[in-house]
């Protein structure tokens, strides 16, 4: 069993990357929750992932799920907190300021800066998913249909990853 303070160690790193939205952390989270720690399997992982999409705050409740399986419930709740603290201190402090620091140069450069990163981040988090998950033609298949509902309808994606897990249900 791993101890708290080293679960709590972690997820407050992982909560000062979150940067961008939780997609942007997959490639983190596997490293640490599957190749470093092997709290879970690539499967587990990848399980729990898409378990997550179900819920509210997917990555969040994956963090949950993986604090669970390295320290019980006290690492289940440390696991939670700490991923969200640096998002809510930051959240606290810049909303009380937003006004006056969206009119600095330096910051909005660096803001405009990071949006390319973040996008370079979830291609990287696609890719890796895919290459562990899309094993034949019909993973591809829901896919692309996954992805055309997504992108051009108003489906909502609730609705999207329910649809999927019925159709992978009916063609196994």
């Amino acid at each position: 069993m791993t101890s708290l303070f080293t679960i709590a160690w972690i997820y407050l790193r992982i909560g000062l990357m979150f940067v961008g939205g939780g997609y942007v952390l997959i490639p983190l989270l596997n490293h640490i929750m599957v190749e470093q720690y092997r709290w879970l399997t690539l499967q587990q992982f990848l399980d729990g992932l898409a378990l997550s999409q179900l819920t509210p705050g997917p990555l969040a409740m994956l963090a949950t799920f993986t604090g669970f399986r390295a320290g019980g419930f006290p690492g289940a709740l440390i696991a939670t907190i700490f991923i969200f603290l640096p998002c809510v201190v930051l959240m606290l402090v810049v909303g009380r300021n937003y006004d006056r620091l969206k009119k600095i140069d330096i910051i909005s450069s660096t803001l405009d800066g990071l949006l390319p990163a973040v996008v370079g981040l979830v291609a990287a988090a696609a890719w890796n998913l895919g290459v562990a998950s899309l094993t034949g033609a019909k993973e591809f298949l829901i896919l692309a249909v996954g992805f055309a509902l997504f992108k051009w309808t108003k489906v909502t994606p609730m609705f999207v990853i329910l649809g999927a897990g019925v159709v992978g249900l009916l063609l196994n």
